[in-house]
């Protein structure tokens, strides 16, 4: 099932270091659901900087941010407490809401094809459908562009 703009967001649970996240836990408030390849890489960790850098902002807008990657909560607690990140991280080393979300693709690189994350980014309503989706995510600017959008939506 392709996700659209007016879609409904696809229900999910994560691990995380604060337990489990739902979907349902962001009713009636916005949500900004990233994912990204793997903790502690250079664009991974400038992303998830940045998210942070604005979290007082999107708090202000009722939003919520959490990054998804396959990695452990062991993983995400490490990464956060190295960089001393404010977003929350969610582990779904199944891969099952990063599925759902159309977010494991093949990618190519040096001649070879595999499956990885996408980088991509969700904004959900407080209706909790898709209100803007970002692919093939460049991180330079990503952030600002999803608090403008979050802001706009109301």
């Amino acid at each position: 099932m392709a996700i659209d703009v007016g879609s409904p967001a696809p229900d999910f649970t994560l691990d995380s270091a604060d337990g489990p996240l739902r979907l349902a836990d962001f009713a009636g408030r916005k949500l900004v659901l990233y994912f990204y390849p793997k903790d502690d890489t250079p664009g991974c960790t400038t992303e998830a900087i940045q998210f942070t850098a604005l979290a007082a902002d999107f708090a202000a807008t009722d939003a919520a941010v959490v990054g998804v990657s396959k990695d452990s909560v062991a993983s995400h607690t490490k990464f956060a407490g190295k960089h001393g990140l404010a977003v929350q991280l969610g582990s779904d080393p199944d891969g099952i809401c990063i599925e759902a979300y159309g977010a494991w693709v093949e990618k190519a690189m040096y001649g070879r094809t595999y499956m990885g994350i996408e980088r991509s980014t969700f904004l959900i309503g407080a209706d909790g459908r898709i209100a803007a989706i970002w692919r093939k995510v460049k991180v330079k600017g990503h952030a600002e562009a999803v608090l403008q959008a979050a802001q706009q939506l109301g």
